[in-house]
């Protein structure tokens, strides 16, 4: 972990249909910054990474991004961050991230930030790692997956205690205040 609280963002390329996607990845970004945080995400400049991502760099905040060489250009690689690494593989991406990171926020997004979100949740299961991990329910997107959860448990999939790895939160300053919850915590 970092002497910086950081905070791994995940979320998608694209903005969404709700405006209040965008403005939720905005105020995320803002109050990383004025918390003095740290945003470790996907280096993109487009979609939910790169409104995260331009709001924390406005306040003033510190941006760790990383990137896979062959998304450089799909995502159009955001330069101009505090910290930038470009991987070789998405496997790299992850680990450089997740290892950079004390929480993990996601955002609405597709199967990538889906993919993201489950290897930390299986980690999380595994014993690997004890860091929070929290969903921002903007509008409600996240109730499918909290839906599906559910179901893995009751199907006898998963042990109850699977439900015990997630927070589901509905905006930035409940989600602010489960992350400063768990910096005092650690």
């Amino acid at each position: 972990m970092s002497q910086t609280f950081s905070i791994c963002v995940y979320c998608g390329s694209r903005d969404g249909v709700l405006p209040a996607y965008a403005e939720a990845a905005e105020a995320l970004g803002q109050a990383i910054a004025a918390q003095g945080w740290r945003l470790v995400y996907g280096a993109g400049d487009i979609g939910l990474m790169g409104r995260v991502a331009r709001a924390a760099q406005a306040g003033g905040g510190q941006t760790f991004g990383v990137i896979p060489q062959h998304l450089f250009e799909r995502e159009v690689g955001k330069r101009d961050l505090t910290s930038f690494i470009v991987t070789e593989t998405m496997h790299e991406r992850k680990k450089v991230m997740f290892m950079n990171a004390d929480a993990i926020v996601v955002l609405p997004g597709g199967a990538g930030s889906l993919d993201e979100f489950f290897e930390a949740l299986t980690w999380a299961q595994l014993g690997l790692h004890a860091k929070p991990i929290l969903l921002l329910d903007v509008e409600g997107y996240w109730a499918p997956l909290n839906a599906l959860v559910r179901h893995v448990v009751d199907q006898g999939f998963a042990d109850a205690s699977l439900h015990d790895f997630v927070r589901t939160v509905q905006d930035v300053p409940q989600l602010i205040g489960q992350l400063l919850a768990a910096r005092a915590a650690r």
